[in-house]
């Protein structure tokens, strides 16, 4: 592997499904028909998948040290040396720059969030990750960064009127705080003895811990999804049938139980994803099954 490959490798493109949260205002909205709205959230998508690439790069060269003493980690490019830490820095600002510049210059409300997000996930980097449970709700605030980010394009595109509901903003933090614990537990039960030796935080944490705070963080995202979708501002404005997409949150958010604590499963939620096939057919089947809440049993449109 070169130095090229390596930094290719190390802008984690897997994890840039990450980023399809940015697609939440559009769907939601019901503006998906508009070609210029969904050419707008595209770029906005792209726009922060090339940010949290830069942010993925910083995060190696500050893990660096620790990353060689993981059973996984210790391949990764930066931590493994086939990518100098001076190449990887320049790489990683150059991204930074050319999506912040051409943000400010094209999108201001845009440019607001995505810079918002990139100096959250720098103090994670650097100060924050070592802060037990701000660690993962600075994590879970990313994911509704990205959800704003999509909104703010699609006000962008003409459709000023967009907003988008609390309800399901509290469901996105929550998946991703249910996520970022799941993580947590992986790596301590994985790593055993050596996870604090790994990252110095897992020391504040226990599996039994992170199991309660993994059940509430999960009933938290079910019933403020289940809110969302019978509430009178979406049965008004969004859609009267939405709550048909209840089961499909809650049987994605009991195979990932599943997987976690019966396959020993958990370290990537991105790869889970990728591989687990009930879980993709399952987000499948809500995505079309909310596609036609959203088409044939609308509300005014407008409100996400």
């Amino acid at each position: 592997m070169n130095q090229f490959t390596g930094l290719l490798r190390s802008m984690r493109f897997r994890s840039w499904t990450k980023n399809l949260f940015v697609f939440a205002g559009i769907l939601f909205s019901r503006r998906w028909s508009d070609t210029h709205a969904l050419a707008m959230t595209a770029l906005g998508a792209l726009g922060f998948c090339l940010l949290s690439s830069s942010v993925y790069l910083i995060n190696d060269i500050a893990d660096r040290g620790r990353d060689r003493f993981h059973p996984d980690k210790s391949s990764r490019p930066i931590a493994a040396g086939v990518v100098p830490v001076h190449t990887a820095a320049i790489f990683a600002i150059l991204l930074a720059a050319t999506v912040l510049t051409s943000s400010w210059m094209l999108v201001r409300e845009y440019a607001l969030v995505v810079s918002i997000y990139f100096v959250m996930q720098l103090a994670y980097s650097f100060r924050l990750k070592h802060m037990v449970i701000l660690d993962v709700l600075i994590i879970a605030m990313g994911f509704v960064l990205r959800a704003l980010a999509g909104v703010s394009m699609v006000r962008d595109a003409g459709y000023t009127d967009t907003i988008i509901s609390p309800w399901l903003m509290l469901c996105t933090f929550f998946l991703a705080v249910f996520l970022a614990f799941a993580k947590r537990r992986f790596e301590i039960v994985s790593l055993g003895d050596n996870a604090a030796g790994h990252r110095k935080i897992l020391q504040e944490y226990s599996a039994a811990l992170l199991d309660q705070m993994m059940g509430i963080a999960s009933a938290a995202c079910i019933i403020g999804y289940s809110i969302y979708t019978v509430s009178d501002r979406t049965l008004e404005q969004v859609s009267t049938r939405l709550w048909v997409t209840i089961p499909f949150v809650a049987y994605g958010i009991f195979r990932y139980l599943y997987l976690i604590h019966i396959k020993g499963h958990g370290g990537s939620p991105d790869r889970i994803l990728l591989t687990d096939k009930p879980l993709l057919l399952n987000i499948l089947l809500w995505l079309l099954t909310s596609i036609m809440s959203l088409a044939l049993y609308p509300g005014s449109p407008g409100l996400a």
